[in-house]
Order: structure tokens, then sequence, then C-alpha cells
């Protein structure tokens, strides 16, 4: 019999674990333009003022999820492949695709081996994804499979903030125990695969909003994903949301140091 090592439990894991989130998910509540247009979606709002106009572009989705960003991808005209560990959940990205009327092609894939010729794809987006991954292998195989001069786009969690960190071990039954996120430290490892890296973080006082879904909402952190509700309730927040964001961008401008404590951060490296 094959013995089975730790990684590949992991990834059994998180396969099981995003196949179980499929089979509950209503397809006509999936937030596909919200998800890149809600004021509560900063990282993809930058994301797309960096990336600029995708008709013709070729995307790789890695760890799509749902596939919110290859819907919108493939909206905005690009020729789009949609991968993830979980057959559940590219089971979900067709029925969207469908919703939307936009065609791509999906593919079970891990992100450390990708089954793509080198040099195919213009831009290769990871949305929360690395912090459940091996860092190395699956930054290796993204710049393999990028041509020269595309981009990999990346936004995850960061490991620093304190309340964050107490809300990660509240909501245990939406996250898996796997998950690391994404440690400042860590970023050393981009350089070593890409040319030029920009870098982004994301929500500080922001966060008043957690603290509102828990305090004020009562809304059980194990019941509902808060990183889900920000993008439906977008326009509930709108105000108060972009009140909070000026006062960020003053106050991480003028101490850059906190930029550690916030909750994302946005990476785009250039091959």
């Amino acid at each position: 019999m094959k013995k089975v090592n730790s990684g590949e439990k992991i990834l059994h894991k998180e396969e099981s674990f995003h196949d179980d989130w499929a089979a509950s998910v209503d397809i006509d509540r999936v937030a596909v333009d919200e998800f890149f247009e809600a004021c509560t979606a900063p990282e993809n709002r930058y994301i797309m003022q960096k990336l600029g106009d995708l008709n013709g572009k070729r995307i790789l989705e890695v760890g799509c999820g749902l596939g919110e960003a290859s819907v919108y991808f493939a909206k905005k005209g690009a020729d789009v492949v949609a991968t993830d560990i979980s057959s559940g959940m590219l089971e979900v990205v067709k029925k969207l695709a469908a919703l939307h009327n936009v065609s791509l092609t999906t593919k079970q894939a891990y992100s450390h081996e990708l089954d793509f010729v080198d040099n195919s794809f213009d831009v290769v987006y990871a949305a929360n994804l690395l912090h459940h991954i091996d860092l190395e292998p699956t930054l290796k195989e993204v710049k393999r499979v990028l041509k020269k001069g595309g981009v990999f786009i990346s936004w995850d969690p960061l490991a620093h903030n304190p309340m964050i960190n107490v809300y990660r071990k509240m909501a245990m039954k939406v996250r898996t125990d796997d998950e690391h996120p994404i440690q400042m430290k860590q970023l050393k490892i981009f350089k070593q695969f890409f040319s030029k890296i920009d870098i982004k973080t994301t929500w500080f006082f922001t966060l008043w909003i957690f603290l509102k879904f828990y305090f004020i909402d009562r809304v059980d952190p194990n019941k509902e994903r808060y990183w889900k509700k920000i993008i439906t309730d977008h326009k509930k927040l709108e105000k108060m949301y972009y009140r909070l964001e000026k006062i960020d961008n003053l106050f991480l401008k003028l101490f850059p140091f906190m930029r550690r404590f916030c909750w994302n951060i946005v990476v785009i490296g250039e091959k």
C-alpha cells in the first residue's frame, strides 16, 4: 500500500473541504462584478487598474474557487483557463460562466504541478491561494507558464494582525486548519522569481467592519464568511468603508511600517 505523506494529506483535506463548500453554493448569489468593483474589494480594484484592457489576453487563474475572477475576466474579453484542486468548485465555475453567458476552460490541477506548456499565459492570477500551498514550488510553476513580460498577480491575508488572528481561531468551521497566512519576510521569495515586484496592503482601520459584524450585527463567523459578506453587503457598507479607507491611506502613508498589520496584501510580479 502506498504511504501518503503529510503534504498529500493536506491536499486531500483541502480538496474535500472545498468540494463540500461547492456543494452548498447557490450560483445565483455568487457576486462576480462586485468581486472586482465593490468598494469593499480594494485588492481587485487596484489589480484592475494595473491590468488595464484584458481583451484578447490569455489568463490562467490558479485556485479559482467559485470562479468570480475567471468569469469576470472572461466578461472583459480575456481567454481564461480556471484551475482548482476541487472538482466540485470547477463545476460551480462552469455553471457560473453559463449564467453570465461567457465561455472559459476549466482544469483540475495543483498549483505546483500546472499541466501547461512554458510561456503560455499573459497573466496568472491567484486570489487567496498562496496561504494554502507551498509557496516556492508554486511560484516556480507560475514563472514557467508565464510569457516573457507576463505578470503574476496574487492577493492573500497577512499573518501579523492580532485581531484577524483572533477571528481566524473563531471561524474554524469556514476555514481549513492548514492555512498559513503570508508573512512579510516571505516577500523575498517573490523576488527570487520575478524581475519587478509591486506590493499593496489593504484593510487596517477598515477592519472596524469585522468588529461591526461580530459585536453589533451579531453575525456568527462560523455560519457566514466575513470575507464574502463584505462583498454582498458592499452597498450598505459604502459610506463607512470609504471614510475608513481615507484614514487608512493617510495613516499607512505616514507610518508605512504598520502595513504588516493590514489584513491583505497584493503582490504583482513581472517575469
